[in-house]
Order: structure tokens, then C-alpha cells, then sequence
């Protein structure tokens, strides 16, 4: 098979060395979140092209082996051994060229909210904190607090965290590509510490996840102009002032009416920058939800629904039980997938969702 019939990989290999030279440039070199952004699509790319010249450096030994093989046996028998390697290393790059989520490679803002359920359901959005952030921890990647809202028996109101890898991961091991599966309602079924019946009770966290946004994002462009800024008095549990300075920071973009609000950070200046980085962050999830919904090769599937409001788990205490109720895993180890060994569960959407992209594309 010629390298025609590969035109998407072609274009992979050129845009991939073109940014290779870009990426050298020293304005560039210099540029953490250039480089960043850059290498970002450079490593997304870099799984084409080496699936792509390992493809055509097999293609091209078995072409030679056939060509020999009239003269000497020992070029047919490597002709014989090249054809299934050539094969698989062709199917290979077919996946390698499926079109992946653009977003894969990005970090994550994640916020978590307790629903139904009183003071149960914000303990229980604090179980679902403890378990994103030790499985952070065993990705080698950081949480930072962005806002939270606590109750006075430690539980979870609401939080909003960023979760962050280190360097520039492949698509594959971004953050978003494990985490876009976590956004929906999350069930539990337990004896709350509130109830002295010993009664199970059914409440529920919600959380949503979204891509963020680079600083010099160019796909999102916020204009001044569309922002109202609202500045206020950092505060903590129960509504107490926790400073002196009005440091807090709420920002409005007026065209979709997206409010996000920033007081963790130690000034001003510094919440009214994370605060822009959040709202660029939402607004490029509004984006590729629009994106997702026009365009019918971008369809989400049924592990990644728009719906926020969709009951995607169950986490069952009395018997230990874990269920993904969109892929139908099941597991007796609540416990663990507590402490942040939620990999299995991930890996089912995954998996799902890569079924469904190979799919679409028969």
C-alpha cells in the first residue's frame, strides 16, 4: 500500500516537523505556554507519525523480501514473517489516524457539589474530593484549590479544584482524557454518621469537569468589554471573613452570563487571573459542546453525555460495591476505588468510548 492511501498521515508528519522547527525557535523556546500549547499537538501527533514510519519502514522491508525472494529462501521466509507485522502495524496507524478529543492532553477544573441529601451527600462530596486527589497523586499530578465551600462537620458544600500534569503528557495520559468521564451524578448508598436508626440513606454529589483553557489560548478570546468584575471579602465556613482586604474576586462575562468566582489565591490580581483562566475554561467547554452537538462525526457518546444531571454512578457501602452505570461495571471494592484506585472504573469508559469512535468510522 502506497503512501497515498495514507493522505491524513502524510499531513500528520508534516505539520509534526513543522512544529518540531517552531518549537526550536528561541522566541518560542522561551515561551512556557507556547511551548506548552505547541507541544501539547506535537506530542498528539508524534502517536501518528511513529505508528506511521513504523508502518513504512515494515511495508518497505517486506516490499524488499519479496523482491529477493525468487533468488534466495531465506527472503521468502522473512517475507513470510514481515506480512502479518505489516498488517497489524497498518491497523495500527488506521487507529492511530481515528480523530481524537482535541482536548485530550489539557488539565481539568473539576467542581464538586453536594446534592440531595443534607449534610450526608456534602460528606459524601468530600469522600469524592479525598478519591480524585490520592488518584491525582498516584498520576503524578497536582491539586490545587481554586474555591470551597465547607460545611462545620467537614463536609463539602462545593469545591472547585484544578488538577494538573507535569510536563507535556501524550493524549493518551492527559489529564482531561482519564477525567472527562467523571462529570454527572454520583450516587451512595450508606448509614450516614447523622442517623441513629442505622438506617441507609440514598444521597447524591454532582460533579462536572471541564478542559482548561492556556493563558494564550487562541481558540478563546475574551474581550474586556464583556466582563463584569465584582470585588469582595475573602471568606470561610459558615460565612466568616478569613482577611482584612477586599481581595476576592467574581467575575461576570455578560454575553452568556457565566459567573465564576475567585478567593484563594493570597491578592487581588492574583484571583482576578485565575478567575479569567476558569471563565476561558468554560467557555471552551461551551465551545466543544456546540462543536459536538453541529457536527454529527463529534457526537458524544454514551459514556460522555451532555447531560450533567445523568446518574452515571453508585457507590454502594453496605456491599462494598462499585457500579458505572453507563458501561455496566461492577466491582466489590468501594473501598479501594475510595483511596483513588479508580483506573478499572475509568479504563470501562475508555474503552467504551473508544468502541464507539471505532465505530463511527466503519
Amino acid at each position: 500500500m502506497a503512501d497515498e492511501d495514507f493522505p491524513a498521515a502524510l499531513t500528520a508528519v508534516e505539520e509534526y516537523e513543522a512544529l518540531e522547527t517552531q518549537m526550536s525557535q528561541p522566541d518560542v523556546a522561551s515561551d512556557p505556554e507556547k511551548i506548552r500549547r505547541l507541544g501539547r499537538r506535537h506530542a498528539e501527533l508524534g502517536i501518528i507519525v511513529s505508528a506511521y514510519r513504523r508502518y513504512r519502514s515494515l511495508r518497505d522491508d517486506l516490499a524488499a523480501a519479496q523482491e529477493m525472494a525468487s533468488e534466495d529462501e531465506d527472503f521468502a521466509k522473512e517475507a513470510h514473517d514481515l506480512e502479518p507485522q505489516v498488517a497489524a502495524a497498518m491497523e495500527k496507524l488506521r487507529t492511530a489516524l481515528i480523530p481524537r478529543d482535541p482536548d485530550d492532553a489539557r488539565d481539568v477544573i473539576m467542581e464538586i457539589k453536594a446534592g440531595t441529601g443534607g449534610e450526608e451527600a456534602a460528606l459524601f462530596a468530600g469522600d469524592l474530593l479525598r478519591m480524585y486527589a490520592r488518584y491525582a497523586e498516584k498520576r503524578g499530578w497536582s491539586v490545587s484549590v481554586q474555591s470551597e465551600n465547607r460545611t462545620e462537620l467537614g463536609g463539602v458544600k462545593d469545591i472547585q479544584i484544578a488538577i494538573r500534569a507535569k510536563g507535556t503528557p501524550t493524549p493518551q495520559e492527559g489529564v482531561w482524557a482519564s477525567l472527562k468521564y467523571e462529570g454527572g451524578v454520583h450516587r451512595v448508598q450508606r448509614i450516614p454518621v447523622t442517623e441513629s436508626q442505622g438506617r441507609i440513606q440514598t444521597s447524591a454529589a454532582g460533579v462536572i469537569v471541564f478542559p482548561e483553557a492556556d493563558d494564550d489560548d487562541d481558540e478563546i478570546v475574551v474581550d474586556p468589554k464583556d466582563l463584569k468584575i465584582d470585588i469582595f471579602m475573602s471568606s470561610g465556613p459558615g460565612g466568616q471573613s478569613v482577611n482584612t482586604t477586599y481581595s476576592a474576586v467574581r467575575m461576570t462575562h455578560i454575553p452568556t452570563g457565566i459567573v465564576v468566582s475567585m478567593q484563594d489565591e493570597k491578592s487581588q490580581i492574583q484571583n482576578r487571573a485565575a478567575a479569567l483562566r476558569v471563565l476561558k475554561s468554560r467557555l471552551l467547554a461551551m465551545k466543544r459542546e456546540e462543536e459536538a452537538e453541529q457536527a454529527a462525526d463529534m457526537r458524544h457518546s454514551q459514556v460522555r453525555s451532555l447531560d450533567r444531571s445523568e446518574r452515571i454512578r453508585t457507590y454502594n457501602f453496605p456491599e462494598n460495591r462499585i457500579v458505572d452505570h453507563r458501561t455496566n461495571y461492577k466491582a466489590y471494592n468501594l473501598d479501594q476505588v475510595l483511596d483513588g484506585d479508580i483506573q478499572a472504573v475509568i479504563d470501562s469508559d475508555i474503552q467504551a468510548d473508544e468502541a464507539d469512535r471505532l465505530a463511527a468510522q466503519k
